[in-house]
């Protein structure tokens, strides 16, 4: 490797070019934009052994997921995307090579989703990670959407499918080859090229969703966060959830695919409150985007999320904690 200036030239160069809303991009001390009205701001961090295991994970796929899992929390408020700024830790067994494919990565997801990665760093680490900060803006015409805002009466409705993230892990942990090439690509698609609905956020915010969240922890997990910051009762129909197929391919018994589409994390969708009127006209503007709409279940008074089968049992169910002592992440 020819040193952290020459490696950092290099990155850059291989990043679309900025906005014109960015008065000065990477190589001074500083970004400088151009905003108006509020910015959104987020911070993420994507740490192998934790989000990813090298060399399981393609270095482009490592850095298409931290730019997307970033994103997804600008979606979660119905924000639009402006500008990114990335760290990146380089581990003494990090070629150079690898670090511009996971540049190639970032790109990739810059230009799709027409974002600016306008500053960072780099510093040597025990492990690669990168911590992306992402900033956004209010669209013209519609508010942000907090966690806080759900009421009772409102419906819970969800973007996409749920559980192909959580297969697309099964998968890295167990052997490969009994599965035919199309299938394993498109289920680790799930892992390695996650899509933030950005989009589908902002259609959901102007539609008057009165809460949102996106799906990083698993709906179980992240459903309780929206609960309690709402002080609401979410009531989840496991029958209701809209299963990726990937899912049913890996999982010969529907019930385990439904436990794993609540529990798995990382599927990057969203979960949002709507009142009942709002639906319908939700689920046509979503459409529009190119992603689907689906009701699963409705808010009511209380304070926590559960999840009950079709018998109308109520499930013990958990989601991702990084913090786990046990090192497994899940609860």
């Amino acid at each position: 490797m020819n040193g952290e200036f020459e490696l950092i030239k290099r990155l850059v160069e291989r990043l679309p070019p900025p906005g014109p809303e960015i008065r000065i991009a990477s190589g001074d001390d500083a970004a400088v934009f151009e905003q108006e009205g509020p910015a959104v701001i987020s911070v993420d961090a994507t740490v192998e052994g934790v989000h990813f295991i090298r060399p399981e994970f393609p270095p482009e796929a490592i850095g298409r997921k931290a730019l997307a899992a970033a994103l997804s929390d600008l979606a979660a408020m119905g924000a639009e995307a402006g500008s990114a700024y990335v760290v990146l830790g380089v581990p003494a067994d990090a070629s150079e090579p690898e670090l511009l494919a996971l540049a190639d990565g970032l790109a990739e997801v810059a230009r799709r989703e027409r974002v600016s990665v306008v500053g960072g760093d780099v510093s040597a680490a025990p492990a690669l990670l990168l911590s992306v900060t992402v900033v956004g803006s209010e669209p013209p015409g519609s508010g942000l959407v907090p966690r806080s805002g759900a009421r009772p009466g409102d419906r819970l409705v969800v973007t996409g499918e749920l559980g192909g993230a959580a297969a697309a892990l099964g998968l890295l942990r167990s052997e490969q080859g009994r599965l035919d090439s199309a299938l394993r690509e498109r289920v680790l698609a799930r892992q390695f090229d996650p899509t933030p609905r950005l989009a589908a956020g902002r259609a959901l915010a102007a539609a008057g969703a009165s809460a949102m969240i996106d799906l990083s922890d698993g709906l179980a997990a992240d459903a309780t966060q929206l609960a309690r910051s709402s002080g609401v009762r979410l009531e989840i129909e496991l029958e209701r959830l809209p299963l990726a197929p990937e899912l049913l391919e890996l999982h010969s018994d529907e019930r385990v695919a439904r436990r794993q589409a609540a529990e798995g994390g990382e599927d990057f969708e969203l979960l949002a409150c709507l009142p009942a009127e709002a639906v319908e006209p939700a689920s046509a503007a979503v459409a529009e985007q190119g992603c689907a709409l689906t009701e699963i279940g409705l808010v009511s008074e209380g304070d926590r999320a559960v999840v009950r089968d079709g018998s109308g049992r109520e499930l013990e169910l958990g989601g991702y904690d990084h913090l786990r002592r046990d090192g497994s992440g899940y609860q």
